[in-house]
């Protein structure tokens, strides 16, 4: 009897002890904004989304300006001008401004579609690193920060990612 339960007890403490073992996996978190925005390519890629925004934004206040010219010009020249070539210069005017809005409409959208294409190029880059990082750190799992509710600090990878995506 003696014998069932000394077999009973080792039984159970080992039970107890592969199941602990089994729970040492490796978990870390990453900031993957705070990468973006304090990579090197991440600077540069919003350094350039900037600049194209703001050639965008003069050339949206050119635009402006002129189409105000040309309305005031327009207005000026009311009594002056025949009440037909008046209405021909306003749609004219009209059809200016809406072609305009979709050269802008269509900017706009290039401009979205390269940061989304610059953003996906930096994510796969992103992910050589991390699985480098990972195997050498014997890490099975990275999560995104922001999809967790609450982690230790010490579990937070950010900084050492960083630094070794900066060097590749």
């Amino acid at each position: 009897m003696i014998k069932k339960l000394n077999y009973f007890i080792v039984l159970i403490i080992t039970i107890f002890f592969a199941n602990n073992v089994l729970a040492q996996d490796k978990i870390a978190f990453i900031d993957l904004n705070y990468v973006y925005a304090n990579s090197k390519v991440g600077k540069k890629i919003i350094k350039e989304v900037q600049s194209k925004k703001e050639i965008i934004k003069k050339e949206f206040i050119e635009f402006q300006k002129k189409l105000d010219k040309e309305k005031n010009d327009l207005i000026a020249q009311k009594n002056v001008l025949d009440e037909n070539e008046f209405k021909k210069k306003y749609s004219e005017l009209e059809s200016n401004v809406e072609k305009y809005n979709k050269i802008i409409d269509k900017k706009n959208k290039d401009l979205i579609d390269y940061q989304n294409k610059s953003k996906k190029d930096f994510a796969n880059t992103l992910k050589s690193t991390l699985e480098t990082y990972s195997k050498e750190n014997s890490i099975s799992m990275i999560l995104r920060k922001e999809n967790l509710l609450i982690g230790k600090n010490s579990l937070d990878v950010t900084k050492d990612i960083l630094n070794l995506f900066n060097k590749s």
